[in-house]
């Protein structure tokens, strides 16, 4: 770890039911690159944070933290989600910094988009 480093997010992890489902529909939405460790675990990594997909557990659909990825372009971000299978929950809307939306994922997972503009 480099100095600055304690206390920030390190990684996150999703239990997943289909870590190959899970793969593409990641990939396809916000183009993260992945390292297979095994049938039971993929690690992502999205060019700036990296986490792990396992399937040693079920899913934990509607459980854990609200991740929230960044996008320079928010209806493009979100098209891409729509396009890979995700369900959008809360449509854009604003809020005081930026605007942001709701989708599920594969896994029931809850996860947001935000943007400055």
């Amino acid at each position: 770890m480099e100095k600055g480093d304690d206390l920030k997010i390190d990684y996150i992890e999703f239990n997943v039911a289909d870590i190959a489902a899970a793969k593409a529909f990641y990939g396809r939405a916000f183009g993260w690159s992945f390292t297979d460790y095994g049938p039971s675990y993929c690690e992502f990594n999205d060019g700036r944070l990296t986490g792990g997909f396992t399937n040693n557990q079920p899913p934990r659909p509607g459980g854990g933290p609200l991740v929230i990825l960044y996008a320079d372009k928010l209806e493009e971000a979100l098209e891409k989600v729509e396009h890979a299978g995700g369900k959008i929950v809360k449509p854009i809307t604003a809020f005081p910094g930026g605007r942001r939306f709701h989708f599920l994922d594969k896994d029931a997972y809850e996860l947001a988009v935000w943007s400055k503009t």
